[in-house]
């Protein structure tokens, strides 16, 4: 029997009266290779800190029943020696002060597989990582013999390591057997479901409802037949209706249709399945653009400092195409996206180009208005595709009223997405998009892709993103761009 490492009983995680987590019971036994997946902050970085006892729960208990190493996304390295051949391995600076996200993420790699663990925990370790940090990373844990916990937003990495899903979904942990592939395939099937059992509790509704009107009807006749003259009566087809006892009958009809309505109350509700409004992107006239290649280069050569990062590499970029942009960490990808949104000299760039930029970094808005009047102030959409659009992104409800300064990093990485697939350009330049997204946002995002009109140059490093959106793939590589 396989040894139990973690169990929680009976937990619940509040935070300001708002209960966030609540597991009755769920175990992680020694060789369980389990994928965390859920909206951003619906607790799952909460569930693996629990796990860890980092934090308490507000009810319940968690229990511990081997050594284990922790992997935190937002934690910088510990001061932990870590092997010096995995250092060298992940390309992590040994003379630098100041390490940027990759290499932070790399020594934080590094240190976790140093030493040797019962069971991992890790939260989103393929953030900043290039193809070669993600390979790595597959190598290390393909083969890692123990209890995996893992969270992560690339689906491809979860299809390869897990084999149980926990979807944590409006604060309890739904339990899925398979990959992420898996899992997908069940929730299709559970919409299906519940799209069949909604149309058939309609259906019988439907029918109930007209077989108490029927019977109500029946009720009301015989009433009526009741205030008749004898002549009247008798003048009617049907004498022999008439000549039963009124009374009687009517309440008999009035007793079946306030049966047919108990039973209606007891139908068991499903409720329809939510589907989102179908999203396009139209571009005005004006922002039309009519050459086939917007952003061509010939012989250009990027340097920064002495480092140069592109040496006398040609490019045309087609018009209207989804062009990814792939390459190791400081290869340059960022700098081109850079040189493009600038319309550098060396560059030649449709006159009529107007950018849109997300840069890889944190986003914060300062003003006071809210989330749907920034967005009004920034897009000519009417306010019903606004929500829509919002909707995708999880802004609901009350979080349209939200002001934009007050929004967390997610969010405000979620609104300036919107923002830029609403805006008045013809160019979108993406830089990891995906970065800070769960999978629902990255999703929303293929989408929103999917719907542009315009040209989309962007950075990513997620394969299956790429696979799903991209038209053409460019990989940097000895400092020459190269069609893939």
């Amino acid at each position: 029997m396989e040894q139990i490492c973690f169990e929680l009983e009976n937990v619940e995680m509040s935070y300001l009266d708002k209960e966030i987590l609540k597991v009755e019971r769920l175990a992680v036994h020694q060789f369980d290779r389990i994928g965390i997946v859920g909206k951003n902050g619906v607790g799952k970085s909460t569930l693996l800190k629990l796990l860890a006892g980092k934090i308490q729960p507000t009810r319940g208990l968690v229990k511990r029943h081997v050594g284990f190493g922790l992997l935190e996304q937002l934690e910088d390295p510990s001061q932990k020696e870590a092997d010096r051949a995995l250092v060298g391995k992940l390309a992590v600076p040994q003379d630098s002060d100041v390490l940027s996200g990759g290499e932070q993420t790399r020594l934080k790699l590094a240190q976790l597989f140093t030493d040797y663990y019962e069971a991992l925990l890790i939260d989103e370790p393929t953030t900043h990582l290039d193809q070669e940090g993600i390979s790595f990373l597959l190598d290390e844990l393909k083969f890692y013999y123990g209890a995996l916990v893992l969270i992560s937003h690339d689906r491809a990495v979860l299809d390869e390591l897990v084999t149980t899903i926990w979807e944590i979904r409006d604060g309890e942990v739904h339990v899925y057997s398979g990959n992420y592939s898996d899992y997908t395939a069940q929730k299709q099937l559970e919409r299906e479901q519940q799209i069949h059992a909604h149309e058939q509790f309609v259906k019988e509704k439907s029918r109930l409802e007209r077989a108490a009107h029927e019977k109500m009807k029946k009720a009301e006749k015989i009433a009526q037949a009741g205030r008749m003259s004898k002549r009247e009566a008798n003048a009617m087809p049907n004498k022999s209706f008439m000549t039963k006892s009124k009374g009687t009958s009517q309440k008999a009809a009035q007793r079946a249709a306030k049966a047919i309505e108990h039973r209606m109350e007891k139908l068991e509700e499903v409720e329809a399945v939510q589907e989102d409004r179908k999203i396009v992107f139209r571009q005005s006239k004006h922002l039309e653009l009519h050459n086939k290649f917007p952003i061509m280069a010939d012989r250009f050569t990027l340097q920064v400092k002495d480092k140069v990062l592109l040496d006398e590499v040609s490019f045309q970029l087609p018009l209207g195409k989804k062009i990814a942009i792939t390459g190791s960490n400081g290869s340059g990808k960022s700098t081109l996206l850079q040189h493009i949104a600038n319309k550098a000299p060396r560059l030649t760039i449709s006159p009529k180009a107007k950018i849109g930029y997300f840069l890889q970094m944190s986003y914060q808005f300062t003003s006071a208005e809210t989330v749907m009047q920034f967005m009004k102030k920034t897009s000519n959409y009417d306010e019903g595709f606004l929500r829509s659009v919002l909707h995708s992104m999880q802004f609901v409800g009350t979080d349209l009223r939200k002001s934009v300064k007050s929004l967390s990093g997610g969010e405000a990485i979620r609104l300036q997405l919107c923002q830029l697939f609403l805006g008045e350009y013809n160019i979108l330049l993406l830089d990891e998009p995906t970065n800070f997204l769960d999978i629902h946002a990255i999703e929303a995002l293929e989408r929103f892709i999917d719907a542009y009109e315009g040209t989309i140059v962007f950075v990513s490093h997620d394969q299956t993103f790429i696979k799903k959106v991209a038209d053409i793939q460019y990989r940097i590589s000895d400092k020459k761009l190269i069609q893939k």
